[in-house]
């Protein structure tokens, strides 16, 4: 298809689309018309300060204690996650399913009102601190004084 324009083939992956279509047989002050309508609603998104590129939100700035709730929080996630797997490493610790579950859910909205954070932003956050323990094999480590905070916390 090397000689074949992409006219001739709908696009360069060889696929119509039915704005090709409709291009290619309008007449070309009708084409004129259709592409300035097409491109005045473009105009208008490119122009608005809300399609100013933004640069993604930093991570906010946590206190030693909101810290530590978030890796604890991590933390009991992939103890839990190991302890429904059976991991013998795992299942030395308490039940972390329900306790630990709680634990995050509690701290999570703790931050999300703090930082006036969405969901998202607190899942990456989280996930960032299991990625870091699992990284640096540090959840064990990491684990009693866990422990000490989820019991502190009365959960």
């Amino acid at each position: 298809m090397a000689g074949v324009s992409p006219l001739a083939t709908g696009t360069r992956e060889g696929r119509w689309r039915s704005q090709d279509v409709l291009l290619a047989v309008q007449p070309a002050e009708d084409r004129s018309d259709r592409m300035k309508s097409l491109l005045a609603p473009l105009a208008l998104l490119v122009l608005s300060p809300a399609a100013v590129a933004q640069e993604p939100a930093a991570a906010p700035q946590l206190t030693a204690q909101q810290s530590a709730t978030l890796r604890c929080s991590a933390a009991f996630a992939i103890i839990a996650q190991g302890q429904a797997e059976g991991n013998a490493a795992a299942l030395a610790y308490p039940p972390m399913k329900e306790r630990g579950r709680e634990f995050f859910v509690r701290s999570a909205a703790r931050l999300m009102d703090e930082h006036t954070l969405d969901r998202g932003a607190i899942q990456e956050l989280v996930a960032g601190q299991a990625q870091d323990l699992a990284d640096e094999g540090a959840v064990e480590e990491v684990m009693p004084a866990c422990l000490m905070m989820l019991d502190a916390s009365g959960i």
